[in-house]
């Protein structure tokens, strides 16, 4: 029998006294990053036995908005990917990117 492998990525969340998040930090040693702070984060897991899906967002107090901006374009753009990778559904995929460009067009952004 092979031996069965894992890999593990960590979260710290670092409350204040109204349990709103102060710092995020996370980890994925098999990817090089050790305790790396970050500003916000979305995670979504898919629960087969119930069909749906079921998510975490989390943003410290001092995220800056339009890097908030910024972080909602990229996560839109690289679930397009994600999406094409998964599916291989290039019409729709062409769709949510034009909605990717829409969305940095009206929110002004230079990316």
């Amino acid at each position: 029998m092979a031996k069965e492998e894992s890999s593990e990525i960590t979260l710290r969340i670092t409350l204040d006294e109204n349990r709103i998040p102060e710092k995020l930090n996370w980890s994925a040693e098999d990817g090089g990053i050790v305790d790396e702070e970050a500003k916000a984060m979305l995670l979504s897991v898919w629960d087969s036995k119930n069909k749906e899906s079921l998510k975490i967002d989390l943003w410290t107090k001092d995220m800056p908005l339009d890097e908030m901006k910024v972080f909602f374009h990229q996560t839109l753009v690289a679930l397009s990917d994600t999406f094409m990778k998964a599916t291989q559904d290039e019409k729709m995929t062409a769709t949510m990117k034009d909605f990717c460009s829409y969305f940095a067009e009206k929110l002004e952004l230079n990316s």
